[in-house]
């Protein structure tokens, strides 16, 4: 819409002069399509297009809200120093007009001469994941509980396999849901993804009601010690298929079609 409008003003420099243009186009837009085309925000579509017109890929990274708190900014520096707090730390609106009012761009000891609008590289679950995941065990795994002390015993080289950014929280995590207690088997921290991960161990294969209990898990802790700048939290089952384990990523409301082999490395120095 702000392009259209200043292609239709004539241009990037004669586009803040001629308003009659906005005006006509306010009265026809809102005849047709209602609320939400008055000057004031067809002069925001405007003036969005001037400030971000190279930035296309911000859209998937910041809100409209956040976006009309930026756009008083003048000083393009400024402004782009705020979008890059905005992306790296997940404000909220709030969180940025916070900011803004405190003056945290004026507060910088180092001030560079030009600030660049960084778009990070997407990451997902499955980046720097090895196919098939090698787990070390100096013993047959008989069970849930043997395959949760595996992992334990060997977590480190067990994230290594993962990908890049897990850490670990707790196993056997106990979190409440009015009277009930629960137990989920493992719980990891990825800070990469900036989201909480709950793995659930079967020693069997995949049920329907599995990838409803893990979904239950996730909006617990969504609800319970997810923070306002996190992500919304993702789920791992680790099931067995004849003589594998396959790991099976839940996020949303599907599971994400992405089945990695756990190999056991028997008495493994790794």
């Amino acid at each position: 819409m702000g392009r259209i409008i200043v292609e239709a003003q004539g241009g990037r420099k004669r586009a803040k002069y001629r308003n009659e243009l906005i005006k006509k186009w306010s009265i026809k837009l809102t005849e047709l399509f209602g609320k939400g085309y008055d000057t004031t925000n067809l002069k925001r579509f405007r003036q969005f297009y001037l400030c971000f017109e190279k930035s296309v890929t911000l859209s998937h990274h910041l809100t409209w809200s956040h976006y009309s708190n930026l756009l008083p900014v003048k000083d393009e520096n400024k402004r782009n120093y705020y979008i890059n707090l905005c992306i790296k730390d997940n404000l909220s609106v709030r969180e940025l007009r916070k900011e803004i009012k405190s003056n945290s761009y004026e507060r910088l000891i180092d001030k560079p001469e030009k600030l660049e609008i960084e778009i990070p590289k997407k990451y997902l679950i499955t980046t720097g994941m090895k196919n098939p995941i090698f787990i070390s065990v100096s013993y047959e795994i008989k069970n849930e509980h043997d395959l949760e002390l595996n992992i334990l015993a060997n977590l480190d080289y067990f994230f290594k396999q993962l990908g890049d950014g897990f850490t670990y929280v707790s196993h056997q995590y106990r979190i409440s849901n009015g009277k009930n207690n629960y137990f989920i088997d493992l719980l990891l921290f990825n800070y990469k993804l900036n989201c909480f991960i709950v793995v659930e161990l079967r020693f069997r294969s995949l049920e329907k009601g599995d990838k409803a209990q893990i979904e239950f898990y996730m909006r617990l802790i969504d609800e319970k010690i997810k923070e306002p700048n996190h992500n919304k939290t993702i789920g791992i089952i680790i099931s067995k298929e004849s003589n594998n384990f396959i790991v099976n990523f839940i996020k949303g409301e599907e599971i994400i079609p992405l089945y990695y082999e756990l190999q056991r490395v028997v008495n493994s120095k790794v």
